[in-house]
């Protein structure tokens, strides 16, 4: 099942943040390394169809004492996840291969 855009940034932000996964966390992972902004809501709809996909897994965690405030969604990415994201990779890569003098101005 191919993968949007979108929803590759999440997976790959979820990736990188391993068990510190949740909503906040993945927004600034994604703002930060993009420079793209992007909305929580835009966010927590992308963790429910990637759901639906079988490509991650979502769960709501209390807040701790220390921490105070409301519960926090954590995201772990699926086995079906990381085969999605390799495949998506590999096609991209596959139209990538052979464009480099184009995109680099030597055509």
């Amino acid at each position: 099942m191919a993968l949007g855009e979108f929803e590759q940034i999440v997976l790959l932000a979820a990736l990188h943040l391993g068990r510190k996964a949740y909503g906040v966390n993945i927004v600034q992972t994604i703002e930060g390394r993009t420079g793209r902004s992007v909305s929580r809501s835009a966010l927590y709809i992308t963790f429910d169809r990637l759901e639906a996909k079988g490509f991650l897994r979502s769960e709501l965690r209390s807040p701790t004492a220390e921490r105070g405030g409301s519960m926090r969604r954590y995201v772990e990415v699926l086995p079906a996840g990381l085969r999605a994201l390799q495949d998506t990779r590999a096609a991209l890569l596959g139209m990538w291969d052979g464009l480099e003098p184009l995109l680099e101005g030597e055509a």
